[in-house]
């Protein structure tokens, strides 16, 4: 059976940690990970450090439903009831050997009124993608009081071995609207945005196996400049120029993630912002 790659991914994962297919139970021997953040960017004490311990695990269920689930917690608080954040479950199935759906909800254990949902759904044969996300009161009417906050769906075409895609968005929360087309050819990506207020144009050039340089064109003349730079396996560097707004860039390396910001109306480097993120798993 073939499965489109989003789901392909997941099932594999599933079954690679060790649930079997027809089975109920979890997979055995999760392990938790850990992820220290520098808050606000400034590291002066350890009440700067905002560790944060994520444990997930995951099942294939009967009638080949795809299971995942976990939950977030605090690493740095006293108070119990503060230990847990978030907690979220994912369901996901393919129909038919062709579509797939998956529905992901998540709640802030800290603030019990709403819960967040997510909706997938993928033709494969028919190259489209629907993504829908929105919430719900916890209350016993609360899907009937369900709010969409973001809708989109994205359609694929193949036009003599280049792709074509086309992705109309609307957040419904800002009543925003617009449409992004994107063109990709080789070593060549072309991406249109556009909406009733505004249109920007980015092109991607791959210039070799460890560059790609994507400028950016905005109808009110606005220009940015980013370098993607390959610095070996899963070891990359993004530097964007905004020219007169500021420099970001953003270092990957494997677990460690650093961004910093620096803007260019400043003097000095007191403006600066750096956060650095490091997913330690044991």
């Amino acid at each position: 059976m073939k499965l489109p790659p989003s789901l392909s991914l997941s099932l594999l994962a599933i079954v690679g940690a060790g649930a079997t297919a027809g089975g109920s139970g979890p997979s055995a021997g999760p392990r938790p990970q850990l992820s220290i953040t520098i808050r606000d960017g400034n590291f002066t004490d350890i009440d700067s450090l905002d560790p944060t311990i994520t444990w997930a695990n995951s099942a294939l269920l009967e009638n080949d439903v795809a299971l995942q689930y976990g939950i977030d917690l605090s690493a740095r608080t006293t108070n119990l009831a503060s230990l847990p954040r978030r907690i979220w479950g994912r369901a996901s199935r393919v129909f038919s050997d062709r579509f797939a759906l998956s529905t992901r909800l998540e709640m802030d254990v800290q603030s019990l009124d709403q819960v967040d949902f997510e909706i997938d759904g993928e033709d494969e044969d028919g190259d489209l993608k629907m993504r829908m996300i929105g919430s719900a009161p916890t209350s016993a009417k609360g899907f009937k009081n369900a709010r969409v906050a973001f809708l989109e769906f994205t359609k694929g075409f193949d036009n003599d071995g280049n792709r074509v895609t086309v992705n109309p968005r609307y957040n419904v929360n800002a009543h925003h609207a617009d449409v992004v087309v994107s063109y990709d050819a080789d070593d060549t990506l072309i991406r249109v945005t556009m909406s009733k207020d505004d249109q920007e144009v980015t092109i991607a050039q791959k210039l070799n196996d460890d560059n790609v340089i994507s400028p950016t064109i905005g109808r009110d003349g606005s220009l940015s400049l980013a370098w993607d730079r390959k610095l070996g396996e899963d070891n990359s560097v993004r530097t964007t120029l905004n020219p007169n707004r500021s420099v970001d860039v953003e270092w990957r390396d494997s677990a460690w993630t650093a961004s910093a910001n620096f803007p260019m109306d400043e003097m000095d480097l007191r403006g600066a912002t750096v956060h650095i993120k490091r997913d330690i798993k044991f």
